[in-house]
């Protein structure tokens, strides 16, 4: 057969400047490719779920789903450490720390547990965030840092209305509510940056005096805090909410407090036990 010139294809009649649109056909395995994909996909519509309906959707002849697959995933893993994890929720966490096994698997599940819960404040690394979320590395704990202080909070948060057993403290709002006249706090501000070693301008002698009748109660004489009150050292140099004279003051004003939801009935006792641990050796815990 000769070969065709392009003279022999009809054209479309479109023409622009003498350039001719010709109506050449598609390749033969283009048009065989194109059909094949055709037959697949209303093969595909038939063996899987595909459609979507008002409610719900066709489930197809084969009736698998990846959501199915990733189910069945999950249960023949937590099948295969159901032990372990029910050996979790029987021990005591002090317990837990003294047997290698089971501080291994509760560090690796406390780890998963916090990427699922509580990174998305805390931080993917624990590191916090300044004038929001405290730092879980530096071995600072505002509630108390010993395994089973982190496992009540973890369990019943802070100031979670909710939550009978949260933990709850709230210091005065000593500049809104005029408890104390703007020197008086600037100079308490200077003395409580005195007690880190931070110099600051302000009357120390002044805040000190202050510092004994308003602070101390809950703060200690020395400042060094009340974990069962959930005040914070003072003498530590880590600041929550910033530790320069106008941040200090602010927090004397303003006495900001933060929230933090309980996880008891979102997560399993074991689950709780197990970030418990894996948050207690991330500061080195008490």
């Amino acid at each position: 057969m000769a070969k065709q010139n392009d003279d022999d294809y009809p054209t479309t009649g479109h023409d622009w400047d003498g350039i001719r649109e010709y109506d050449k056909p598609m390749p033969a395995w283009w048009l065989w490719t194109f059909y094949a994909t055709i037959l697949f996909a209303v093969g595909y519509m038939i063996a899987y779920p595909a459609w979507p309906l008002i409610t719900t959707n066709t489930k197809g002849l084969l009736g698998y789903t990846t959501r199915d697959a990733v189910e069945a995933d999950l249960a023949a893993w937590e099948a295969q450490n159901a032990d372990l994890v029910a050996e979790i929720e029987a021990t005591e966490l002090s317990a837990i720390l003294e047997d290698d096994t089971l501080l291994r698997f509760a560090n690796a599940g406390g780890a998963a547990v916090y990427r699922n819960n509580c990174s998305t404040c805390r931080g993917a690394g624990a590191g916090g965030t300044l004038g929001a979320y405290p730092s879980l590395l530096d071995d600072d704990w505002l509630w108390g840092g010993t395994v089973e202080d982190i496992n009540q909070t973890i369990a019943h948060g802070v100031r979670w209305d909710a939550d009978w057993d949260t933990r709850l403290s709230q210091m005065p709002t000593f500049g809104m509510d005029e408890l104390l006249p703007p020197e008086d706090i600037d100079a308490v501000a200077a003395y409580v940056l005195s007690l880190s070693g931070i110099e600051a301008e302000g009357d120390l002698a002044k805040g000190a005096e202050i510092f004994d009748l308003e602070c101390s109660a809950c703060h200690g004489a020395q400042g060094m805090g009340d974990p069962f009150l959930g005040a914070p050292n003072l003498t530590d140099a880590i600041w929550l909410y910033g530790g320069t004279k106008e941040e200090v003051v602010h927090t004397i004003n303003t006495a900001p407090a933060g929230v933090m939801p309980a996880r008891v009935g979102r997560l399993t006792d074991a689950e709780i036990k197990q970030v418990a641990i894996y948050v207690h050796q991330l500061g080195g815990g008490e």
